[in-house]
């Protein structure tokens, strides 16, 4: 089983990363981090190379990512929100699917062979909504081959609480480990 985790929070120590500690305790077989704001990723840049050539252009720790997407069976996108969204660099990131759009709509090919599971792990504190931010993730994990979506996890009061003492969060965190680990 593996597993790759797309964490978009520049916190080493923040809401965000200590949701993600409790998921990996639970969490079985292997993963991979991708921490958005440490990772040698740079944004698309829309050079179009993906619209005539499999995969990207840009030669960057994206590379070793698209081969992990290809073998992996869960993903999860993790998040703070900003501005009702997911963070900017995780944006970036994502920008980087734009090959596998490209796969399906110009070049007519299935870009990723196997079917995934995919979960979106959400933290805030301010008075925005976690909507958005949670239909963009989802149509990132769509765009990477996920087809079985658990329901949104979000600890959304960290402003007063720290999400790793939101029961609900908490409790969210060990559902999707076990949705992942096959058990649920």
């Amino acid at each position: 089983m593996k597993t790759l985790i797309f964490n978009g929070s520049p916190r080493p120590k923040g809401d965000t990363a200590g949701l993600l500690s409790l998921l990996k305790e639970d969490l079985a077989g292997e993963y991979r981090q991708v921490d958005a704001y440490r990772a040698d990723i740079s944004p698309c840049v829309d050079c179009r190379s993906c619209w005539t050539r499999k995969g990207c252009a840009i030669q960057d720790e994206m590379q070793e990512v698209y081969a992990y997407i290809q073998a992996c069976d869960n993903i999860l996108i993790a998040s703070p929100i900003y501005f009702s969204e997911l963070t900017g660099r995780l944006l970036d990131v994502g920008s980087r699917l734009q090959t596998y759009y490209c796969a399906r709509h110009f070049r007519q090919e299935k870009p990723i062979a196997k079917a995934k599971k995919g979960a979106v792990l959400l933290a805030g504190g301010g008075d925005g909504a976690p909507d958005r931010a949670e239909e963009t993730a989802r149509m990132l994990l769509r765009s990477m081959g996920c087809r079985d979506i658990h329901p949104l996890v979000c600890s959304h009061d960290t402003n007063h609480c720290p999400a790793v003492r939101d029961p609900q969060a908490v409790a969210g965190v060990r559902s999707i480990a076990a949705f992942f680990n096959g058990e649920e």
